[in-house]
């Protein structure tokens, strides 16, 4: 167990001594706190914060956030207010006591639910100070190295969290020592097994390598003397977790696995890390591809070094990280590297304002989200970013995630660009919005006036922020298109009882809607759109509160028109695929509004005649869409058979959006293609085209799903 003592003399190496006092005080108030209390390990329950103070001592954190280290059970588990935390010592350790205290049931929790809840509070936690997640991190480290004191499905749980959320923003906000640490007993948890084997392999491997690292560290010292510029040569090898992911994601073995070594150079100087890199690849051939300036452009949370591969002696691939040394304390310890906290007067280094950054980017996500997993997950995603580096017209270099499309830029820039993009440039050419962006390239967003947003940028937005906006914009467009659909199917069912909505007086209109109880019209109307209640069964309901009789309840229900331009509120089922000209029936659901299928459709056979459910429906003469239909086409087997099919679509002025195949016997081909066409006549007339071809045995609609399993063409 850490004593008192041995951590007071290593915080005097940095500390004055009123500040280690500061610390000395926070341990006497925990050990009465904690008087009688023990850990699962059967040790004195104040062993904890100690050891938690000593992994901030050796980030050389203030005395505030070793205070707050001291005591940051104490609220939970002894009842101590806050306000007695700020008297005995100030309002920052109270704070952070505090916001330390509301995360640490997250351990305890095994629903989704609530450890999503206690997230969002870290993330509070953190905006207010920093320093609470660096005291939550120390906090966590502990408990990971004492994990095994737990029954298995504790430890299972713990390690899964940490590997899912600590881990990650212990490497978002740039302390790698901690992050790597952390990877590792977790993975020690959770995969025992493979944690074993892999330490061994390394073990093995690592006296097979170390001669030949140990030369090149010599050739490189010697090599960067000679040239007149100091530096440290250092061998590193890659943490056990690291090793075992990049197996994972490229399916390699251990063997297949290169750079497991890598030699890390420390010089002066940002400029003589150019030199360093010049000199290292003047004895080494670089390989292709490995090169990467961090130095330049820093990664999201701070991290700055030049990264190269080279290819080392006897052919080894050796990783080599040219940095600073405050680029390196840095790289190991993010936000916890160089704290200045001087008289309240908070001074940032740059790894600091990317954290607040990054806390300010969850905040606003956050306050998107309708539900706290939404959140956490959405998180989960954009918290462990492969960074590029783009540009916009005016040369200003913008950071995004790995795999960002132009839609993502734009929402990066501003919310409403996003919004009214219609179009991008790439390099000052057209490009399509879904393109994964690359390094270096320049982008500009083309804008229209009206608001462009559609559901279909979902498939390839993959940024939170971008995925967040573009939902949030739905679901108000959503409810926009629902008042207006409602109040059209609501008026199609009144008119049939001679009754106008226009004509109901507003007091008798407040009676309907408390009988139908509702608060206001508009959402009644919108719930009616949303297919959450039914258009003809609320008129009844009006019909009957405004006490009417006689045509006034007539039953007759006028169908509805369809035009297509219905919006997000109207869906067309992808199992019989209406198109206009089919008979159809409107089918309500709560997730979906109005569903249209054709009446023959084996789907809704059980509820067709369900008034609660089914809608009678009618096609507009005046259509403003192509419609999805599918056909199945049997030909024997020619040459420029798949050329010449194609050609006969497209000259009925017809889109393919897909040709599936199937070979059912030798020389006989089955084509499933999908099509778009504006109505039935239109379609008769593409089959009618392509049954004049010599190779077509038949060609008939698909009206369900009964021929649909037949293999992709790529």
């Amino acid at each position: 167990m850490e004593s008192i003592t041995a951590l007071s003399k290593k915080l005097s190496d940095y500390l004055d001594p009123k500040q280690v006092k500061q610390v000395e005080r926070a341990y006497e108030l925990a050990c009465e706190a904690h008087s009688g209390q023990f850990r699962s390990s059967g040790d004195p329950y104040v062993s904890h914060p100690i050891a938690v103070a000593n992994i901030l001592g050796s980030l050389r954190m203030d005395e505030d956030s070793l205070s707050a280290a001291m005591l940051h059970d104490v609220i939970e588990d002894s009842g101590i207010p806050k306000s007695l935390i700020e008297k005995k010592f100030n309002k920052d350790v109270a704070n952070l006591v505090d916001g330390v205290s509301k995360l640490d049931q997250l351990t305890i929790s095994s629903q989704t639910e609530a450890q999503a809840e206690n997230f969002q509070k870290m993330v509070l936690a953190m905006a207010t100070d920093i320093r609470v997640i660096v005291v939550k991190l120390a906090d966590r480290l502990h408990n990971m190295r004492t994990l095994f004191h737990l029954d298995r499905e504790k430890q299972l749980r713990i390690a899964k969290e940490t590997l899912e959320i600590y881990s990650p923003i212990a490497h978002r906000i740039g302390m790698n020592n901690v992050y790597r640490e952390l990877e590792d007993l977790a993975f020690q948890v959770i995969y025992p097994t493979r944690y074993e084997r892999l330490t061994a392999a390394v073990k093995k491997n690592r006296g097979s390598q170390n001669k030949l690292i140990r030369k090149m560290q010599k050739d490189i010292e010697k090599t960067l003397h000679h040239e007149g510029l100091p530096a440290l040569v250092e061998g590193r090898e890659k943490h056990i977790y690291s090793i075992y992911r990049k197996m994972k994601e490229r399916r390699r073995s251990f063997n297949e696995i290169m750079d497991v070594f890598a030699l890390k150079i420390i010089v002066d100087t940002p400029e003589n890390c150019y030199r360093a890199l010049g000199l290292v690849h003047s004895i080494y051939k670089p390989v292709d591809g490995r090169f990467k300036d961090y130095v330049a452009l820093p990664k999201s949370n701070g991290y700055q070094s030049i990264h190269t591969g080279v290819v080392g002696i006897k052919g080894l691939s050796v990783e080599i990280q040219i940095k600073t040394q405050e680029m390196d304390d840095m790289a190991e310890n993010g936000i916890a590297s160089h704290w200045l906290y001087k008289s309240g007067n908070k001074s940032d280094t740059k790894p600091q304002i990317k954290a607040r950054r990054w806390v300010a980017s969850l905040l606003e996500l956050r306050d998107n989200y309708d539900s706290s997993e939404e959140f956490v997950e959405s998180v989960k995603t954009d918290i462990f970013p492969d960074e590029i580096y783009v540009f916009t017209p005016q040369g200003k270099i913008m950071e995004m995630s790995a795999g960002s499309t132009a839609i993502d830029f734009a929402y990066a820039v501003h919310t409403d660009i996003g919004h009214h993009c219609r179009g991008c440039r790439i390099n000052r050419k057209l490009a399509p919005l879904s393109v994964p962006l690359e390094s270096g390239q320049t982008i500009e967003i083309l804008r229209d006036p009206l608001p462009q947003t559609h559901p279909a940028w979902l498939n390839f937005a993959v940024t939170a922020r971008a995925r967040n906006n573009i939902r949030h914009y739905l679901s108000n467009l959503k409810i926009s298109e629902a008042k207006k659909f409602g109040k059209k199917l609501l008026d199609q069912s009144l008119n049939s009882m001679d009754i106008r909505l226009k004509d109901i007086d507003k007091q008798d209109l407040r009676t309907a809607l408390d009988s139908l109880g509702v608060r206001s019209l508009n959402k009644l109307l919108e719930e009616i759109g949303l297919g959450k209640r039914m258009g003809n069964i609320v008129a009844t309901q009006i019909s009957n509160s405004l006490h009417q009789k006689g045509k006034n309840k007539s039953k007759t229900i006028i169908p509805l028109e369809i035009t297509g331009a219905e919006g997000l509120v109207v869906n067309y089922a992808t199992c019989c695929r209406p198109i206009p000209g089919d008979s159809v029936i409107g089918h309500f659901t709560a997730e979906r509004g109005l569903v249209v299928h054709q009446e023959r459709c084996k789907n809704i056979l059980a509820v067709k005649k369900d008034p609660t459910q089914c809608f009678p429906l009618n096609w507009h003469q005046e259509l403003s869409r192509a419609f999805p239909v599918e056909i199945k086409i049997i030909a024997n087997d020619k040459p420029g058979l798949l050329a010449n099919l194609a050609s006969s679509i497209t000259e009925a002025n017809t889109n393919i959006s897909s040709i599936k195949t199937n070979e059912p016997e030798a020389g006989i081909y089955e084509f499933n293609l999908d099509l778009q066409v504006t109505d039935r006549l239109h379609l008769a007339k593409v089959i009618r085209r392509l049954k004049t071809l010599k190779a077509i045995i038949s060609v008939n609609r698909v009206h369900d799903q009964e021929m649909r399993k037949v293999k992709t063409i790529h």
